[in-house]
């Protein structure tokens, strides 16, 4: 269905989200790409009801999520004044009419819908509203999330099973996830699989107590739908261990019940294995202290920060860009420039995350299952937690009845010290050295993900450099295993709890302008000179050379790490006046390349059809919604089951020409998380990063006007030779 010209009270959720309310307003948007306020989402959505009520047979619905829709790249540009090309002036600005988009569910028939609402003289204004394909579902919200334990715990099956091993009702707890890849389901279902745990006291790490079912419950009705039960191992009469059911593939739902009936079932470990310091000092055995050998650390700025804030608009050493929260995205970077003494030269229309996929490596069923989208599935910025001193940029997303659900402190931004910039020492009598100290800014973003905590940190450096951290921690997704039972496809980090090997690889976007919209992708390998040892061309075997391949068109290219492939973006319209070569940036991955080890026809691949590919180069189509190409692996993530229509490998299809054109680029870090018994109960954090380098786009270093300083409030930690604590160091 598409039509052209187109109230309960909000449930409680976690203890960092709390509702739009005591008459809080925010400021209207000073920038065309400013998120929606709360207001905005509150009156974008009462548009969106009325409109329902009164013109579409709908008789219930529930809101999935609201949010900014983006106008026109080039009408942003000529908004901020910001050339196409080198040396251009800007375009003339053209209105922008700021609008909204929203998804939604149909309560009584399970159906989703998309609308596009406009604020036009004061008053949102549904524009269109567009029915979307059976099966195709919208992006699982918090709220149902939550409300997914509530179905479990309240479900008399469940309740019976737990009952079998010894658990009773109120000690059953469960995370939500989506369901993955199961055509045993009808599309038209919203489903959610339950990974169930035993709690035995209120913070209690339940992690350590899994159980040894997964049910399977509808979002929509708050129905359990099934129950699987993973397979066990069992001794044979040879004394071999097998499983207990000798295939992978998932059985019938009738074939699973009858298998169920005839499995051993495996009771929850009972250990703690707790991580809160007080809960440790009762359980651990032999007791537990802190270390008392620490002594503070202040990080201090008694003059304040360096940076400043316009609204959502940073600048900070010659950066000026636009800072967003996505319901998606998390963090989203826009319109970056940078000042090149006086000159002030755009870099990227914007930077964020486009997907990512958590892939586990066991092949029983109903483990294949786990490979969640943990973006296009649940939205990074929808489980942003609420951090605290410095950080004041606040998020906001719809709840299910349409009002404003607001993390008050969603996005910080801080300066830290990063060890040296430059440095050199004229080792000559009478020389003289000079060290520069490096700083950075960070603007970052915490999630929690059920049993996962990612750290998504941006890194803004003086020499122009833009660094993308991704810091992993939190407690392993794990399942329970009898007694010796063989884990050929995980870690046994404690007795009888195993964690299952698994991937984390992000899809990153970047939509460049380096110095204007008529970019070009380099592809660099670096090679060693093929003519032998002794050779008139090689004569002493050292020589090795760089080897530049132009992306003329549309497609895919995989990593090579044998070649140090890297890949530059660059306009070919202006030049570095010594090396000649077109100014740019370069794309480093060498912290964070993974191989995806699933088969290609698996059910990953065609879920994730991103992954064929280390990088991908497109051109961007503006539609009415804005750019089209947003989301590599599709619009719609949950529950699909073929590669959608709307994802990356079908964009490219056509191979169109992307020899100094607008470009948009995707490319693919992470990491493979093999577990270790010193990961559990909490993991240290694992860092996958890439960076963003400027190459032949600056004149010469450009950080050679950074004051070198020295912190006076830091000591040495021993004394000179003299007695004095002398000055600090510059390591």
């Amino acid at each position: 269905m598409t039509v052209d010209n187109a109230s309960d009270s909000v449930p409680s959720f976690a203890s960092k989200l709390h509702t739009h309310t005591h008459g809080k307003v925010l400021a209207a948007a000073k920038h065309p790409l400013d998120p929606l306020t709360p207001d905005e989402l509150t009156a974008a959505t009462y548009a969106v009801r009325q409109y329902v009520a009164t013109k579409t047979p709908i008789k219930a619905v529930k809101f999935i999520l609201c949010n900014l829709l983006p106008p026109p790249k080039r009408a942003v540009l000529a908004h901020l004044g910001i050339p196409l090309e080198p040396g251009a002036k800007p375009e003339e600005p053209v209105p922008i009419i700021r609008k909204a988009e929203v998804d939604l569910l149909d309560v009584v028939t399970g159906q989703s819908h998309n609308v596009v609402v406009a604020l036009k003289e004061g008053q949102w204004e549904v524009e269109k509203i567009t029915q979307l394909p059976e099966g195709v579902q919208p992006q699982i919200s918090v709220q149902e999330l939550i409300e997914c334990e509530k179905i479990v715990k309240s479900s008399k099956l469940v309740q019976d099973l737990a009952a079998e091993v010894g658990i009773t009702p109120d000690q059953i707890f469960c995370d939500g996830w989506s369901i993955g890849y199961d055509a045993r389901f009808p599309k038209s279902r919203r489903i959610q699989q339950a990974l169930v745990f035993a709690r035995f006291s209120q913070h209690d790490n339940l992690y350590a107590h899994p159980m040894d079912f997964i049910p399977v419950i509808d979002a929509n009705t708050g129905e359990v739908l099934h129950i699987d039960f993973p397979p066990t191992y069992q001794k044979t009469a040879a004394g071999k261990t097998e499983l207990s059911v000798a295939t992978t593939e998932p059985p019938s739902l009738q074939a699973s019940v009858a298998q169920a009936s005839a499995r051993e079932r495996i009771p929850p470990p009972k250990r703690a294995f707790d991580f809160l310091p007080d809960l440790m000092e009762k359980t651990e055995e032999g007791g537990f202290t802190l270390r008392d050998d620490v002594k503070p650390l202040h990080i201090v700025q008694p003059e304040g920060v360096s940076f400043k804030m316009d609204g959502n608009v940073l600048e900070w050493q010659n950066w000026k860009m636009h800072i967003a929260f996505g319901h998606r995205e998390g963090v989203v970077l826009s319109t970056i420039t940078y000042n090149d003494h006086g000159e002030i030269r755009p870099l990227f229309y914007q930077l964020g995350l486009a997907e990512m996929v958590v892939p586990y490596g066991a092949p029983e069923h109903p483990h294949p299952r786990k490979f969640a989208f943990d973006s296009g599935e649940y939205g990074i910025g929808m489980m942003a937690n609420n951090l605290s001193l410095g950080c004041d940029c606040p998020g906001c997303f719809a709840a299910h009845d349409g009002s404003a659900v607001v993390i008050d402190n969603v996005i910080c931004i801080h300066e830290e010290d990063a060890g040296v910039l430059w440095k050199h020492t004229d080792y000559r009598p009478g020389g003289r050295s000079r060290t520069v100290r490096r700083r950075r800014l960070v603007i970052s973003m915490v999630c929690t993900l059920a049993n996962y905590e990612y750290i998504w940190n941006w890194h803004f450096y003086q020499d122009g450099t833009i660094e993308i951290e991704i810091r992993l921690t939190g407690v392993l997704q794990v399942y329970v295993g009898a007694d010796n039972e063989p884990n050929q496809h995980g870690t046994t980090v404690a007795p009888n709890v195993n964690a299952h090997y698994h991937q984390h690889i992000f899809c990153y976007r970047v939509d460049p302008m380096v110095d204007g919209l008529k970019n070009t992708v380099i592809e660099s390998d670096v090679l060693p000179i093929e003519a032998p040892t002794g050779s008139k061309e090689n004569f002493a075997g050292n020589g090795f050379y760089s080897s530049e391949t132009r992306l003329t068109s549309e497609g895919g290219r995989p990593y090579d790490i044998n070649k140090e492939r890297r890949w530059r973006i660059v306009n070919p319209q202006r030049r570095h006046y010594s090396s000649g070569k077109e100014v740019g940036y370069t794309i480093g991955l060498k912290g964070g390349v993974a191989p995806t080890l699933a088969k290609d026809d698996s059910w990953i691949m065609k879920r994730a059809p991103f992954l064929r590919n280390t990088l991908w180069v497109c051109r961007d189509v503006e539609g009415e919604k804005g750019s089209e190409r947003v989301y590599p692996g599709g619009r719609y993530m949950p529950q699909t089951r073929d590669t959608p229509a709307d994802s990356i490998g079908n964009w490219v299809k056509e191979g169109q020409a992307t020899e100094g054109e607008d470009i948009i680029v995707y490319f693919n870090i992470g990491t493979t998380h093999v577990p270790r018994p010193e990961d559990w109960p909490v993991m240290p954090v694992e860092h996958v990063v890439a960076t963003l380098k400027p190459v032949s786009f600056f004149k010469v270093n450009p950080s050679m006007d950074v004051p070198s300083t020295q912190d006076h409030l830091s000591t040495p930690a021993q004394p000179t030779q003299n007695g004095t604590n002398g000055s600090s160091c510059h390591c």
